[in-house]
C-alpha cells in the first residue's frame, strides 16, 4: 500500500479522491451562497449559516475538509513538479487533443487558491474567530450570528471584491469542466462510454457552479 501512494498513479488516485470530496462540499456551499439572493432580509441565509456553524456533523466535518484542501493542492503540486521534472524541455502537445484548461491546471489551481485564502480571510475567518465584531439577530427566538450582513455587506460595498469572486467563479468553473472527468477516470471510469458521458457531465457541472457563484455578487451589483 505505500508503494502504491508514494507512486505517481497512487498520488494521481489521492489527488483525484480529495477532489471528489471537495466538488461535493462546493455543491452545499453553493447551496448555501444562493440563500443571499433569495431572501434580502437576511433570514434565511443566517439560519444556513447558522446550521453550518452549529451542526455537530459539520463542526466534524470541518477539518476533515481542510485536510481535502491541503492534500489535494499539495498532490497537485507534487505531481505536476514530478510532470515537468520528468519533462524538463516539455513536448509537442496538441492543442487538439486538449483544451486549454487541461494543459493549464496547475496555473487555474494556483490562481484558486489565491482567491481561496482571500475567501477565506474575508468570511470563515471572521466569523469563526472574529465573531465579537459581528451583530447579532433573533431568528424565531434563537440568537445567532449576523452573517448575511457580513456577507452582503461585502458584495454591496466593494466593486472590487464583486469583480474578483467573479473571476474567481470562472477559474473553479474552468479547473472543475477538466477536474471531474479526470478524477473519475484516475479513479477506473476510463473506456470510451463511460468517458465521453463523464465529460459532458463534468460541463453541465461546472457551468452551473460557476453561473451559480457568479450570479450572487452579479445580483448585488445590479440591484444595490
Amino acid at each position: 500500500m505505500s508503494n502504491f501512494l508514494t507512486s505517481s498513479i497512487g498520488k494521481k488516485f489521492i489527488m483525484s479522491i480529495s477532489g471528489l470530496f471537495l466538488m461535493m462540499f462546493i455543491v452545499v456551499h453553493l447551496g448555501i451562497n444562493l440563500l443571499l439572493i433569495f431572501d434580502d432580509s437576511g433570514e434565511l441565509f443566517n439560519l444556513g449559516a447558522n446550521f453550518m456553524a452549529t451542526n455537530p456533523a459539520i463542526r466534524i466535518m470541518e477539518p476533515i475538509l481542510a485536510l481535502g484542501f491541503i492534500v489535494h493542492i499539495l498532490w497537485s503540486l507534487i505531481v505536476s513538479f514530478q510532470n515537468m521534472k520528468a519533462r524538463p524541455t516539455g513536448y509537442n502537445q496538441s492543442k487538439n487533443s486538449s483544451n486549454w484548461a487541461s494543459r493549464n491546471m496547475l496555473v487555474l489551481g494556483c490562481l484558486i487558491f489565491v482567491f481561496l485564502v482571500m475567501h477565506i480571510y474575508n468570511f470563515f475567518y471572521i466569523i469563526k474567530f472574529e465573531y465579537q465584531n459581528l451583530l447579532e439577530v433573533d431568528i424565531d427566538g434563537e440568537i445567532m450570528h449576523d452573517s448575511y450582513s457580513l456577507v452582503a455587506g461585502l458584495f454591496k460595498t466593494s466593486v472590487t471584491y464583486c469583480i474578483l469572486y467573479v473571476i474567481g467563479a470562472i477559474l473553479l468553473g474552468l479547473h472543475l469542466g477538466h477536474g471531474f472527468w479526470s478524477s473519475f477516470q484516475t479513479i477506473g471510469f476510463a473506456n470510451k462510454a463511460w468517458l465521453k458521458r463523464l465529460q459532458v457531465i463534468g460541463q453541465i457541472y461546472a457551468i452551473v457552479v460557476t453561473v451559480g457563484f457568479a450570479i450572487i455578487p452579479l445580483y448585488f451589483l445590479i440591484k444595490f
